[in-house]
Order: C-alpha cells, then sequence, then structure tokens
C-alpha cells in the first residue's frame, strides 16, 4: 500500500499547498487502494475513478497556475449513497432506485465540487439509512476491516470501513440515531453529527426528515473540523438550515490539540453505562476519563433520566416519518417499476408490486410500524406520546447543560457483532443505537472518536456531546483526548489494525 494513503487530511492538504504531492498523486494511490482492498471491505457501491482524475488534473492545474484555492482543494472523498450526486448514481442502498442517476447535487456535494475534492464514490449503506450494521443493504453487506467476518456499524458502514480501510481520507455520513457515530466506534474512526441545521439536508433522501443530519467521516478530529467548516454554513434551499456562520470548529480542534482543558466540566452520563455494556468498552470508557482529568478537565456525574425512554420514543418517530418520506417511492415517477404478473395495471397494483418487489425487509418492518403508529385511534397513544418524551429529553440536556461544558458516554454499548448474528432479531440491533439515540432527539451535535481497543481487539467509541451550536465545544475536548491517548498508544488507532490483503 502507498504510504500517500495513510497521510490524513489535513497532512495531504500541506504537501499539496506545498507542491510536494499532486492531486493526481492522491486520487490514483485511493483508487489503486480501492480496486485493491474494496473486493473483499465492499465500502463501494459505485466507484467515480474519471471523473475523480479529471476533477484532481483540474485542480493540480490551477494550483499550478497560482490561482487561491480552498485548503481541502485536490484531497479525494468519498460520499454516502444517500446523499443525490449529479451524474452519479444514487441508489440509498435500495433496488428501489438502482440505476437512478440523479440530475442534481445535494448542498453538500455543490460545497465538495466547488471546493475542488475529487470524488472517490459512493458508499454502501442499509437500506434508506435503516439499519446498525450495513447488513440491510440491498448490494450485500460491508465488512469491517479490522475483522472481515464483523459488521462495520450503520447505517453508513460504507463510510466508516472505507476510511478505516485506507480507501478514502475523509467520507460524508448521516445520522438518524447514530448513523455516523456507531460506525465511527466499531472501526475506530472519527465520526461527527453536527447540530440539526448545522449541514444542509437539501439533496439527502429522507429517512426521518426531523433526525437526519449528514456529517464528517475522518481518522482525525482535525480533519473532521476541516470537512464541517466546508459543508456547514446557512443553506436558503433548506428550511431547517440554521441561519448562522459554522462554529470555530476548526480553531478549537487545534486549540485542544495543545492539551490543556482547566476550566472545562464534563459531565457523564449516568444512564448511558452500566448494564448491557460489554466489560472492555466500560473499562476504555473509565480510562478515557481519567485521561480527561489529567489534562485539567473536571469530571462529573449528571443524570438525565428520561434518555431510558429515548429508544422506544424514536423507534415511534422515526419509523412514522420514514412511513410518509418513503411514500414517494411508487413506481409512477423514478426508480424502479414493476407491474403485476396478471390482472389489469391499476396505478394501486403497480405501487403494490414495486414496493413490493423494492423494498427490503427492514424498509417494510419501518414501513408498517410508522404507518401503524400514524393511524387513526393510536397517533396519540404512540407518535403524540413520543413526541412527548421528545420534550422531556430535550429538557434534560438543557438542565445537564446548565451544569457542564460536555457530557460523555461511551458511543455503542459493544464492540462490532459477527455479520448475521443479529439479523433475526431487530431489537437486539436497535439496541446497538442506545447511547446515539438522545442526541439525535434533541438536535444536540455528538462526535465519536476512538479511545482504545477491547479485550476482543477490536475498536472502541467515546461519545462527546455539546449543546446546540456550541460544536467547537466537542471538538476541543475530542482533540485533547485524540492527543493524550495517541501519545500512550505511539500512534493513531488505527495502525494497529490488522493490514487487509491487497488483491493484484
Amino acid at each position: 500500500m502507498t504510504d500517500l494513503t495513510r497521510l490524513t487530511a489535513a497532512e495531504m492538504a500541506a504537501r499539496l499547498s506545498a507542491g510536494t504531492v499532486t492531486s493526481v498523486d492522491l486520487t490514483q494511490a485511493h483508487l489503486d487502494r480501492i480496486a485493491a482492498v474494496d473486493g473483499d471491505v465492499h465500502a463501494y457501491l459505485h466507484v467515480n475513478a474519471e471523473e475523480a482524475l479529471t476533477t484532481a488534473r483540474d485542480v493540480d492545474a490551477r494550483r499550478a497556475a497560482g490561482e487561491d484555492l480552498h485548503p481541502l482543494a485536490g484531497v479525494p472523498i468519498a460520499i454516502k449513497d444517500v446523499v443525490v450526486t449529479q451524474g452519479i448514481p444514487t441508489t440509498a442502498g435500495s433496488k428501489i432506485l438502482e440505476g437512478w442517476v440523479p440530475p442534481y447535487d445535494a448542498t453538500l456535494v455543490e460545497r465538495v465540487r466547488a471546493a475542488g475534492m475529487p470524488i472517490l464514490g459512493k458508499t454502501n449503506m442499509d437500506e434508506f439509512a435503516m439499519g446498525s450494521s450495513t447488513e440491510h443493504s440491498a448490494y450485500g453487506p460491508t465488512r469491517n476491516p479490522w475483522d472481515l467476518t464483523r459488521i462495520p456499524g450503520g447505517s453508513g458502514g460504507g463510510s466508516a470501513a472505507a476510511v478505516a480501510a485506507f480507501a478514502a481520507p475523509l467520507a460524508v455520513g448521516t445520522d438518524t440515531g447514530g448513523s455516523i457515530r456507531q460506525p465511527g466506534a466499531v472501526t475506530g474512526t472519527v465520526g461527527v453529527k453536527p447540530t440539526y441545521g448545522g449541514i444542509s439536508r437539501y439533496g439527502l433522501i429522507a429517512m426521518a426528515s426531523s433526525l437526519d443530519q449528514a456529517g464528517p467521516v475522518t481518522r482525525t478530529v482535525l480533519d473532521s473540523a476541516l470537512l464541517h467548516e466546508l459543508l456547514g454554513g446557512h443553506d436558503p434551499r433548506d428550511s431547517t438550515s440554521i441561519p448562522e456562520a459554522v462554529p470555530p470548529v476548526v480553531d478549537a480542534a487545534r486549540q485542544g490539540a495543545s492539551g490543556d482543558l482547566a476550566g472545562v466540566r464534563i459531565g457523564v452520563v449516568k444512564e448511558l453505562s452500566g448494564d448491557g455494556y460489554q466489560a472492555g468498552v466500560s473499562a476504555r470508557f473509565e480510562e478515557s476519563l481519567e485521561v480527561l482529568r489529567g489534562l485539567g478537565a473536571e469530571i462529573v456525574e449528571v443524570s438525565c433520566p428520561n434518555f431510558e425512554y429515548a429508544l422506544g420514543a424514536y423507534y415511534l418517530i422515526m419509523p412514522a416519518e420514514a412511513s410518509s418520506n418513503l411514500a414517494k417511492f411508487d413506481g409512477m415517477r423514478f426508480g424502479l417499476r414493476v407491474e403485476p404478473d396478471e390482472g389489469p395495471v391499476t396505478a394501486e397494483r403497480v405501487m403494490s408490486a414495486t414496493r413490493g418487489a423494492g423494498f427490503g425487509d427492514e424498509v417494510k418492518r419501518r414501513v408498517i410500524l410508522g404507518t401503524y403508529a400514524l393511524s387513526a385511534g393510536y397517533y396519540d397513544a404512540y407518535y403524540g406520546s413520543a413526541q412527548k418524551v421528545r420534550t422531556l429529553i430535550q429538557r434534560d440536556f438543557d438542565a445537564a447543560f446548565e451544569q457542564v461544558d460536555v457530557l460523555v458516554s461511551p458511543t455503542a454499548p459493544t464492540t462490532a457483532f459477527e455479520l448475521g448474528s443479529k439479523l433475526d432479531d431487530p431489537l437486539a440491533m436497535y439496541l446497538n443505537d442506545i447511547a446515539t439515540i438522545p442526541a439525535n432527539l434533541a438536535g444536540v451535535p455528538g462526535m465519536s472518536l476512538p479511545n482504545g481497543v477491547s479485550d476482543d481487539g477490536l475498536p472502541v467509541g467515546f461519545q462527546i456531546l455539546a449543546p446546540a451550536k456550541q460544536d467547537h465545544r466537542m471538538y476541543r475536548v475530542g482533540a485533547a483526548l485524540e492527543t493524550a491517548l495517541e501519545k500512550s498508544w505511539g500512534g493513531p488507532l488505527l495502525e494497529q489494525a490488522p493490514e487487509l490483503e491487497e488483491k493484484a
């Protein structure tokens, strides 16, 4: 494997600026890495080689001509396949959109293209972002680069696996209940869910509109900050977009890397630990708290009693919104169209045949759950009650942030489980999001960064939550912890991962 793929995005940007490497070099190195390992990992659904190299050549020519470029110009990136990309197939991991090529770009893709970043391809995901393992993709599962028999998390396992496998330095994910952070935890990568509305949702194929949020998937906290700064900011095409500047996330990450957390109060969420958390996960969490204490932070326990009900509330609100959002996939306007084998070809029968053939089991399960929760006679008992719980969770966050600057917990209760081990038990699968869901219900930002390996040799994630629109707080704490841990490890955690076998 070429050393170029081992560089962080910040290091790549510095070398590009200094002229010691070209974007073509970086892009080709990653395309070669994809060709060598992705047959086993299956992080990508579509590889965008020709366009990526064209973009790289253009950036190199503009840099040679002395043009003032964005700091990330020429650094390659991968995009989760739930984000629409003009001229590049976008499937959301579903057969119902197989072969669909969007006629426009999502706002975040516009910003990536405007910055001159070569798009390596579209990454695999659970169908319509419904899952915690990327096993619900209609195109086959992605595998964890640490252990190819294990899941890479979900729904954005493809983005996390691409970054962990050194097949992309940066990637974009989306997080509805933990789909950036939980894959980050189980692959040893950094995953960030910004404040809801901090990055435009225009051009994201919606699952649950009040919960979905795009964000960075990277190998370092600074790389996440650099990508967050590029992607964020107000977008008038998204009614939920925050009409304010991006918080100073890059400055905060650089400040945190100095290792000084004096005066920072960190709250340990009592309800996000204990029973159900793997012993190695809990051990690494306690060790990380000691590291933060050694950096000058004050550690206190905080109770958020309504977090206990977050999982139940989420699995009523999310399916209800999904059932509404997925109604557009009906075989009438775009995507798959299946006509009934026998009998009259009516609109109703075409819709039924198309959705039956095009949607996978997990999508059907959630659409049925959501439709039931919204049905007459059950709306107040289920969906209405879940929204009341959501308000209580938001109040828990408000009360907690009056006492502390950030909240912390393990990102996921366990390390990566074996492929296929939970497919027959949806409730067990849903429990993987127990620590990440509260942030989506409240709209607050969250970060997961690697904080060691468990006794089984698999990576563990540390979650940091901050108040809405105060994303920079978690970058400061995250960078400080990352720097201290990497000093103790002698380098990045991913350097401890088993090397993938490269194919000729």
